[in-house]
């Protein structure tokens, strides 16, 4: 099925390409994917894949097609939602909704996992069991989509789930995927130091300098991770922000810390929050000072199942060739298709898209010759599962 498949995505890769021009164009933010929805739906009722369900989870779209033989349900998932980000690239099809940009890829998801419906829709009769599309919104903000849109019961009778994201810095067409550990968890830090503040001329009449206090804080969480966790467990921590709103000869009363802490152990992640407060109160407390410690709890770390990311790893060998099938290292980004890992076997992989600049930029360009090696190596994964797990 393999030239079956890519003759498929290369015929349809114009319409493809397309589609995923008409959605960057138009992009919507977390929980407002009203006009993406009704495009995605309408795309899957016009190739016929069986009863499209709208307003799942608020702008959720889910379709499942039948095949002819008997097999087990496989998932396979995209996103849909966009950033609030200023485009910068200067594309014909740049985002006309000032502020909002594809900024992480989620144009391409939709666009080539419709393109896979419309190529196993050609091959429904070669199809063992059924493949349920899900486009998911509001990946981007917490608390996520994908808690909600398992809870509608989008799993219900599903055997596997599989995805994919875009990673600029790989080759466009490059299929990479690690069993295990995978990607990180995601939690975001917030310090609010409370000290004294007065004349700047005048710190030593102060009870405790909130800028200073911070600053030792940013230092001494440098501990969490070089001190206390675990060699072989992969963890990064990082203040992003300090803000102390004072000025040459003002000294604030507060000042505030703000970062992430990502972890690759579902144990360590839970240690390092303890962790992570108790540094930070007793650095305050040693200057005479108090901090506050607000931890908002983001995805977990995704962890691919060993069995599925070995079929997707052989399946790419196969697919793009050797050369092309890469044994990717942990991404330490933060993705909510770890929540339909932890409830179904399966696999998240990366597809390369060779841009100069990252996820989350204002200048990400992604090749679009990827579209053209995940459209069919999808629809390859999801009929490779099938034929091997029928009954």
């Amino acid at each position: 099925m393999i030239d079956t498949f890519q003759s498929d995505a290369d015929a349809l890769f114009a319409s493809v390409v397309a589609l995923r021009r008409t959605l960057h164009r138009h992009p919507e933010l977390s929980g407002e994917e009203h006009e993406t929805a009704r495009r995605v739906a309408e795309r899957l009722r016009e190739l016929g894949v069986g009863a499209v369900q709208t307003g799942v989870n608020g702008t959720g779209v889910v379709a499942t097609l039948e095949g002819e033989r008997p097999g087990p349900t496989v998932l396979l998932r995209a996103d849909m939602d966009a950033l609030p980000i200023q485009e910068e690239t200067g594309l014909e099809f740049a985002s006309e909704v000032d502020g909002v940009m594809h900024a992480c890829g989620h144009d391409v998801h939709t666009a080539s996992l419709l393109g896979t419906a419309a190529i196993l829709a050609r091959h429904r009769d070669q199809l063992h069991g059924r493949v349920r599309f899900c486009f998911q919104p509001h990946e981007e903000r917490l608390p996520g989509g994908a808690q909600g849109m398992i809870e509608s019961g989008v799993l219900a009778g599903v055997d596997a789930v599989f995805g994919q994201h875009i990673k600029p810095d790989l080759p466009a067409g490059t299929l990479g995927v690690r069993a295990g550990a995978a990607m990180a968890s995601s939690d975001e830090v917030y310090v609010t130091v409370t000290g004294e503040g007065g004349h700047a001329a005048e710190p030593h009449e102060l009870a405790a300098d909130a800028t200073y206090v911070g600053s030792q804080i940013v230092g001494a969480l440098q501990s969490v991770i070089s001190r206390h966790c675990p060699p072989d467990v992969p963890s990064i921590l990082t203040i992003g922000r300090l803000i102390a709103d004072g000025a040459t000869n003002v000294i604030p009363e507060t000042a505030r810390l703000e970062g992430t802490f990502r972890a690759m152990d579902e144990a360590w992640r839970g240690r390092g929050h303890d962790l992570i407060r108790r540094v930070a109160i007793r650095t305050a407390e040693a200057h005479g000072a108090t901090a506050d410690v607000e931890i908002h709890t983001g995805y977990p770390a995704l962890y691919n199942h060993k069995d599925e990311a070995h079929l997707v790893a052989d399946a790419a060998r196969e697919y793009v060739g050797p050369d092309r099938a890469l044994d990717v290292d942990r991404w330490f980004a933060g993705e909510d298709f770890a929540y339909f890992l932890q409830e179904r076997p399966g696999a998240f992989c990366q597809l390369g898209v060779g841009s100069a600049h990252g996820l989350h930029t204002a200048g990400l360009n992604v090749d679009e010759e990827a579209l053209r090696a995940s459209t069919g190596f999808m629809a390859y994964v999801a009929w490779r599962y099938g034929r091997e797990h029928a009954a």
